[in-house]
């Protein structure tokens, strides 16, 4: 938490200059309104929840940006980045893939590590195929959803599913975790591996916890991005990832604090 306090000062010293260079718009315009720039966040399907929040809480102390996501699996954004998409910051669900970003020189800062996910199964209202462990999920009979290999859910399914000996075969390979969940609530699959965090935000899908998960979880990472500004809005809204603010609300949604 000593790490998370200091970020939280640098947060709040750097949002506050910013806030008083704020540029405003020449001639004043209605009501002296300020100009507007546009923040671009690439991050992790199942950050969707969390980053909107605090986006709306960026937005109320700098107007003069509007925050805006694009949300998918890690390897895709990665990918994405890759290929010159425009963004200020990056959010992984793993450092593997930030690891990439960084090695090719997509990244301006160091990554940070912020947040800790675990899986769950996720099954749906009522549970009616009766899953209660990985090794329902090896049932020919079960219809089980996973995200693709290559996506930090995925390769947290496989590892959580090789520490139990347990093999499956998925009916789907999803592109995040999101769209396995949502087989999930539509009842069109029996059971997903999917994140602690998505099951809470789901309110339809119920998750059922297994010692496995913690050989699996996935550390969050967060950098900006080459080309974005370093003083500016880019790296604030790092900071406010970082923050002992950000740290309640990353904890209320289910992940867990390293």
């Amino acid at each position: 938490m000593d790490r998370r306090r200091a970020a939280a000062a640098a947060a709040g010293l750097l949002l506050a200059a910013l806030a008083a260079c704020a540029p405003v718009e020449e001639g004043g315009g209605p009501g002296g309104a300020q100009a507007q720039r546009t923040l671009t966040v690439f991050a992790a399907a199942s950050l969707t929840e969390v980053f909107e929040e605090l986006g709306e809480r960026f937005e109320r102390d700098r107007p003069d940006i509007r925050v805006e996501f694009n949300f998918a699996g890690s390897s895709d954004l990665a990918n994405q980045i890759g290929e010159g998409a425009p963004a200020d910051v990056f959010a992984s669900a793993d450092s593997r893939t930030m690891r990439a970003a960084a090695d090719g020189g997509r990244t301006a800062t160091d990554p940070a590590v912020f947040v800790r996910n675990t899986l769950r199964i996720a099954v749906p209202p009522d549970n009616p195929a009766g899953i209660e462990s990985l090794s329902d999920l090896s049932d020919p009979g079960v219809k089980v959803a996973l995200c693709a290999e290559e996506v930090p859910c995925g390769a947290a399914a496989a590892e959580a599913l090789g520490a139990a000996g347990v093999n499956v075969t998925p009916v789907s390979r999803e592109r995040d975790v999101k769209a396995a969940l949502t087989k999930t609530e539509l009842g069109e699959v029996d059971a997903a591996l999917v994140y602690r965090t998505d099951v809470r935000a789901s309110g339809e899908a119920e998750g059922i916890a297994f010692p496995e998960a913690k050989q699996a979880a996935n550390d969050y990472s967060i950098a900006v991005l080459t080309g974005a500004e370093q003083t500016g809005p880019a790296r604030a809204w790092m900071e406010l990832v970082l923050s002992d603010e950000s740290a309640e609300v990353f904890d209320d949604a289910g992940f867990t604090a390293v």
